[in-house]
């Protein structure tokens, strides 16, 4: 651009001119004639940049990323899925429930012991009202059931361990006893009930003829008392 190029033209002010080694440098009129020269240029800087690999490079981690929670979230789905099913199936057990074939069987032969550690044969005080006092000592129930007992029905009380409460008295007394071995609760099948008395009723043949798990007023029971006495 500075001299005259290898025919001669060009301008001769003095300008430094291109390099040789680029030959012969022809400027269009029309710009739009280097489009194409352009989106070549443009393509070769894009291809030069690297941006298609970058994508690829990070493209990878995230994918790794995405099955990796996809399979922690399918694993806690398996897992508490059949514990969730498991639980609704299951029934709820009604509590402190006596079993129903325990009425018509007959009272162990059980030996209990009294206050002055002599051996008692449970089967001798029949019939009886025998109450279990070890979810509760529950004196007013006792008393409200020695109030109740005619004539002939014994009422009894038994305790756990070896240790004989004294127990009320209105006239008369109940009988108390104490199970150190626990062969009255055993026969029951359940459990004490803290804050609560249980009470079975046994006829004169040993044959248990009601269980009462929560111990109430005598007007829940009179009539098994009458039927004892019978």
């Amino acid at each position: 651009m500075g001299k005259p190029d290898a025919e001669g033209h060009g301008p001769a002010d003095g300008l430094p001119g291109l390099p040789p080694e680029w030959g012969r440098v022809v400027v269009p009129d029309d710009a739009s004639a280097l489009a194409a020269e352009a989106a070549q240029i443009r393509r070769e800087l894009r291809r030069a940049s690297g941006l298609p690999g970058g994508h690829r490079a990070l493209g990878l981690p995230l994918l790794v990323l995405l099955v990796a929670v996809l399979t922690t979230l399918a694993g806690l789905l398996v897992v508490t899925w059949p514990r969730a099913n498991r639980g609704t199936d299951r029934p709820t057990p009604a509590p402190y429930a006596p079993p129903a074939t325990l009425v018509g069987r007959a009272l162990p032969a059980l030996d209990l012991v009294d206050a002055d550690d002599a051996t008692v044969p449970l089967r001798g005080l029949l019939p009886a009202m025998i109450i279990l006092l070890d979810g509760c000592p529950c004196p007013d129930r006792v008393t409200d059931a020695l109030a109740a007992a005619p004539a002939g029905v014994s009422v009894v009380t038994v305790t756990g361990g070896r240790t004989v409460p004294a127990g009320p008295t209105i006239g008369r007394q109940a009988r108390a006893l104490a199970d150190p071995a626990a062969g009255l609760r055993s026969f029951l099948g359940q459990p004490a009930r803290p804050g609560a008395a249980t009470a079975l009723f046994v006829d004169r043949a040993g044959i248990v003829t009601r269980v009462l798990p929560e111990l109430g007023t005598s007007d829940s029971y009179r009539n098994d008392l009458s039927a004892l006495a019978a």
